[in-house]
């Protein structure tokens, strides 16, 4: 069989850029080692993640907080069982909801490794060892991200989990120990929480959300101890040994020191993710990677072998799922003649606790380190109207504007629906507003967008409800 494209990896960036591809008129193939398509995004992060998340701060509501609304219930009781139901149902409606894209579109699914045998060759070998060779013009790693493992420290997803394994636990941990305090596992770290378990969190920096905003992560850190979470900061795990009840952690300073030691019943570890490469043949056909393990590409998605394209986790720029999904657009539109882009400078990130903490641009740090000029709004939730009436007043939302130009250059909000009211400002720094721009829009009232423009308002003193 031949084609104009081969797509190795249907997770969000692969299966997204078939589709858009076969929109184009390319003749597309994808190769999925999964049995299901969406990836690890679908399958065993993202999606299965937000159901435990959302279904964990209902039961909290219900536990803690529908008393105060006036709503009487009796204790609720927790069923993991079904909960963990309800995330399956959600899995399995969203990656056969990209099985039916797939097949609308005209896309020829293969399930199996793939390997790339030769430029323009891609070889599948299914799960019962057979293969086939399908031949193509072009082909485009899409592979993703596996789980980073810590040296000495073995991973059964039983006691010692990564991400997967915190996704399936059987029974709430009395004592879970998260190491790393990135977005994962600050998200996990919160669904076990609010099911019944004490939740400490190792850090061997000393902060939380390492490449976040600084005043966001440190307020985002006095939020989450208050929901009582415990954490453990410039601490270097040295060894994790199973027990008959669980595992001992023990940890040092990082900067040296006598060491401590933790018994939990779960050990998280969550320190990030590495591009998955392997069995992709890269070295038999000679796709370069640079030292972090990341394809190397071109502005154009290019690896130095004509014909072999990459995007998403595999190579450079922040792994989100979103991020892949544009550069999936952008190679194709790219590959049928197009002018396909993706603008780096506005790529939102969100952490889905509660509350929800997004961004989108330079944090204060980065600008402070380019010499750049710039002005800073706030404004608290405590004084937007509808956050006080939902008791929902965490957070604040802060916008960093040229000193010069008073254009955008990045905004930080921590409270209830961060991650949809990013996009407010994602919209208006990919139109190059200015904050008065943000400002001067008119908002609904009573909404929790209304801080975006008070936000906005602050950055030249003149907000209104503070």
């Amino acid at each position: 069989m031949s084609y104009d494209l081969i797509v190795i990896g249907t997770g969000p960036g692969g299966y997204v850029a078939a589709i858009r591809a076969a929109q184009l008129g390319l003749k597309t193939a994808v190769v999925e080692k999964r049995k299901t398509h969406g990836g690890t995004c679908l399958n065993v992060g993202c999606i299965p993640s937000k159901a435990l998340l959302h279904a964990s701060h209902m039961f909290e509501d219900a536990r803690d907080h529908f008393e105060g609304l006036g709503i009487g219930v009796s204790a609720p009781k927790l069923d993991l069982k079904k909960m963990q139901a309800f995330k399956q149902e959600g899995v399995d409606g969203n990656t056969k909801g990209v099985e039916f894209l797939l097949k609308k579109n005209k896309i020829d699914a293969f399930i199996g490794t793939g390997r790339i045998a030769a430029v323009g060759q891609v070889e599948v070998t299914a799960e019962d060892g057979s293969n086939q060779m399908l031949q193509t013009k072009n082909i485009l790693i899409a592979s993703g991200s596996d789980v980073t493992r810590l040296p000495g420290i073995e991973i059964d997803e039983k006691v010692v989990v990564s991400s997967t394994g915190a996704l399936e636990l059987e029974s709430v941990p009395k004592r879970l120990v998260v190491i790393g305090a990135g977005v994962i596992g600050l998200e996990l770290g919160s669904v076990w929480r609010r099911l019944g378990a004490e939740v400490t969190v190792v850090e061997y920096l000393d902060r939380i959300l390492p490449g976040m905003d600084g005043e966001v992560a440190k307020n985002f850190q006095r939020i989450l101890s208050k929901q009582g979470f415990q954490f453990k900061l410039g601490a270097k795990v040295t060894k994790v040994e199973k027990t008959g009840k669980g595992a001992t952690l023990t940890f040092e300073p990082a900067a040296g020191g006598a060491a401590e030691t933790i018994e939990a019943d779960v050990v998280l570890v969550a320190v990030g993710r590495v591009p998955y490469t392997q069995g992709l043949g890269l070295d038999h056909v000679g796709v370069q990677l640079d030292n972090r393990g990341r394809v190397l590409t071109d502005a154009h998605f290019a690896t130095n072998v004509t014909g072999i394209y990459a995007i998403g986790d595999v190579i450079a720029g922040p792994m989100l799922a979103h991020k892949a999904e544009d550069e999936g657009v952008a190679v194709a539109e790219i590959l049928a003649g197009k002018a396909g882009h993706v603008n780096y400078d506005v790529i939102p990130s969100v952490v889905y606790t509660f509350p929800e903490v997004a961004s989108v641009g330079k944090t204060e740090e980065e600008l402070k380190s380019a010499g750049i000029a710039y002005n800073v709004g706030k404004f608290p939730f405590t004084a937007n109207g509808r956050a006080k009436v939902n008791r929902t007043t965490d957070g604040f939302v802060k916008i960093l504007a040229d000193a010069a130009s008073d254009k955008v250059l990045g905004v930080h909000i921590i409270g209830p629906e961060a991650g949809n009211l990013i996009h407010e400002a994602a919209i208006a720094m990919e139109f190059g507003a200015s904050s008065e721009d943000m400002a001067r829009t008119c908002h609904a009232h009573p909404t929790l967008a209304e801080a975006v423009k008070e936000a906005a308002l602050a950055v030249e003193k003149r907000a209104i409800h503070m």
